[in-house]
């Protein structure tokens, strides 16, 4: 079975132009996901509608995994999400990430929470906002 991971799914759902916001959510996420984001949970259609927000504020980034663990169905990891929006200005925030794989492989649960390392104040809730 291949899994994925955070910096595939982020990569497929920010950072490549051209494809598609539903195929990208396919590739890495189960119908019945749900995320909960600084202590706000979002169902699958919640989190695509945060999603396709952020593609219309994000221009490009990158994200750095600095620490990763997988035992079974079980993910965690601390990543840097630096973006590069379209007004210029860029953020950066330091994820930490608790998830579930489904068996498929994807991603059926996410649980994070997230630190502003650069960026304005308005930014903090980059993470959820919709």
């Amino acid at each position: 079975m291949s899994r994925t991971d955070i910096r595939a799914a982020l990569t497929d759902l920010l950072l490549t132009p051209g494809l598609g916001l539903d195929e990208a959510a396919e590739r890495h996420f189960a119908p019945d996901y749900r995320q909960r984001t600084d202590g706000s949970w979002a169902d699958r259609t919640g989190f695509l509608a945060h999603i396709a927000h952020l593609r219309t504020v994000v221009a490009g980034g990158s994200v750095t995994v600095h620490d990763e663990l997988v035992d079974g169905d079980r993910y965690a990891d601390r990543h840097t999400m630096e973006v590069v929006k379209t007004d210029g200005s860029t953020v950066r925030m330091e994820v930490y990430v608790f998830a579930e794989f489904a068996p498929d492989g994807r991603f059926r649960r996410i649980e994070e929470t997230t630190l502003l390392l650069e960026g304005s104040e308005a930014d903090r809730d980059l993470g959820s906002a919709r």
